[in-house]
């Protein structure tokens, strides 16, 4: 039986993930990660090409190791990333300029980009607005690294420098090129008016392949230091989202799917690009020819709960270690024995999208019954940490049933926020539709390993494989009762949410997030 391997980069961890044919995984290796900035550059975050690539290599071994396969079954490998991040190159090919998703250090160039009109024009052709898309970074890098400008010789995304790594080739794909907005999402390929804005010659840009499309082959030198064979076929894969939906076989129009990792994404996919006109959700390229899908972001979701793991719960990680099982198994058996609605306790962190104005409040949790600690406790506030993700959601949700002009009444939901019961189940009740959970939670990096098995000829047709593979664990349906409970919780939620933000716009509490031009 053939393998396939797919490289996952995302905001707060890389894996390396082998699949059998079947698309049953067989193999992991994963790393937890974190993006430092710079001294003296608020809001900038750096991400570590040297460091990085080493943890990558790691999670390749370890992956091909677990797996019990030799590096020379494995038939393909590809790629998928965090969208909006960015690596720079010079003439050499040497990395020069990096940086994750959530770097916002061009504050001042997001705004000169508002009032000139060409945040706006951006927009409208590539239908994201300027607070964590490139066009405002490189006006930044032309005013503050005015060297590091002039030495752009190539552009990438992080998914297309895996594939420059692994074959020393320069390609992007619709999924992560269109992340960068400088795309014209309707051509499905790089913007020339956009281009212009920030001042890129159009060929520094690489040239676009869809997802399925062999690159190259593994080099000699990547392969040393990952593990895999020489001349294995690589394949472009694509965007963290779009990887996800193919991974569960969401590669039609009209399917609506909340993707729960480090963001919380909830998607429709559409057969032409959906911009929204007040520009409060944004719209990128599918996997797809002649699909596009609109989404709302949840900022941080799965990050704020490693946060509370990692600050509140050494009982459960011990309790973990004593049974054998992930932290977030024992967290969650913890959450399940608080009623619904927290016993009051209200969570802040991620606020409901508005890409003009995506500031996320203060991370707070209020309402804390001092006069009863063993309801209102630490148990209470992992439950509030997963309420208020299905809160974003349901405001997401209510935007994209408004641009579809259609109610939604089944999603999908996937990635490592899928794996537990209790979280499904509080975002059926608090959405108040059907929640479906694949077999399959590691969605991203399945899409991303169909696309190389198309491209090493496993598969024929990208589509028809991932509909076919797709196997479903449970359903989980909305509970009236805890429904009616989450309906008036989450007016409350709405309203405390916009006090707490008011006062983090007015710099009296720290945001959480502040975005660039915000």
């Amino acid at each position: 039986m053939s393998h396939v391997l797919a490289i996952d980069l995302g905001t707060g961890s890389c894996r390396a993930v082998v699949f059998d044919e079947a698309g049953q995984q067989v193999g992991i290796g994963q790393r937890e990660w974190s993006h430092a900035s710079l001294p003296g550059v608020p809001g900038s975050q750096v991400f570590d090409t040297a460091r990085n690539w080493r943890l990558i290599c790691e999670c390749t071994r370890e992956a091909i190791s677990r797996a019990g396969i030799a590096p020379s079954e494995i038939a393909g490998v590809s790629s998928t990333s965090m969208r909006e991040g960015m690596v720079l190159y010079d003439s050499t090919g040497r990395e020069i300029w990096a940086c994750p998703n959530v770097d916002s250090r061009s504050a001042d160039q997001a705004r000169q980009l508002i009032a000139s009109g060409d945040a706006r024009r951006i927009f409208e052709t590539g239908g994201d607005w300027v607070a964590i898309t490139s066009p405002a970074r490189f006006l930044w890098i032309r005013e503050h690294e005015p060297e590091v400008f002039a030495a752009i010789a190539h552009v990438g995304m992080l998914s297309d420098w895996v594939l420059y790594r692994l074959t020393g080739a320069f390609v992007t794909d619709p999924t992560c090129g269109s992340s960068s907005n400088l795309f014209d999402l309707r051509e499905r390929g790089w913007s020339p008016a956009s281009l212009a804005i920030v001042g890129l010659p159009p060929e520094v840009v690489p040239p676009v392949l869809e997802p399925g499309t062999v690159v190259g082959p593994v080099t000699p030198a990547a392969a040393e230091e990952t593990g895999l064979a020489v001349g294995t076929p690589v394949v472009v894969g694509g965007a963290d989202t779009q990887m996800g939906l193919v991974g569960i076989g969401t590669v039609r129009p009209e399917s609506v799917t909340l993707v729960g990792g480090s963001f919380w994404q909830l998607t429709v996919v559409t057969d032409q690009p959906l911009i929204d006109p007040q520009a409060r959700v944004r719209t990128l390229c599918h996997a797809l020819p002649g699909q596009w899908m609109t989404e709302g972001i949840g900022f941080y979701c799965g990050i704020v709960m490693r946060w509370y793991r990692d600050a509140f719960c050494e009982w459960e990680q011990a309790e973990a270690a004593r049974r054998g099982l992930d932290p977030y198994v024992v967290m969650e058996e913890a959450a399940a024995t608080i009623a619904a609605g927290s016993n009051g306790l209200l969570a802040v962190f991620s606020n409901v999208m508005d890409t003009k104005r995506w500031v996320q409040a203060s991370p707070s949790f209020l309402q804390f019954d001092v006069d009863d600690p063993a309801r209102s406790n630490r148990r209470a506030g992992i439950r509030a940490i997963e309420e208020q993700a299905a809160y974003a959601s349901r405001g997401h949700l209510a935007i994209i049933e408004e641009l579809t002009g259609r109610a939604v009444h089944e999603v999908v939901m996937t990635g490592g926020a899928a794996k537990g019961s209790l979280w499904p189940q509080i975002v059926a009740d608090v959405l108040g539709v059907t929640i479906r959970v694949p077999v399959v939670k590691e969605s991203t990096a399945l899409g991303a390993a169909l696309c190389a098995g198309v491209g090493a000829g496993i598969y024929t047709d990208l589509a028809q494989t991932a509909t076919r593979l797709v196997r479903w664990e449970r359903s989980f349906e909305p509970d009236p009762a805890n429904r009616a409970v989450y309906d008036a919780t989450y007016a409350s939620w709405q309203a405390v949410y916009r006090r707490v933000l008011d006062l983090s716009e007015e710099r009296l509490l720290r945001p959480m997030w502040w975005p660039a031009g915000a």
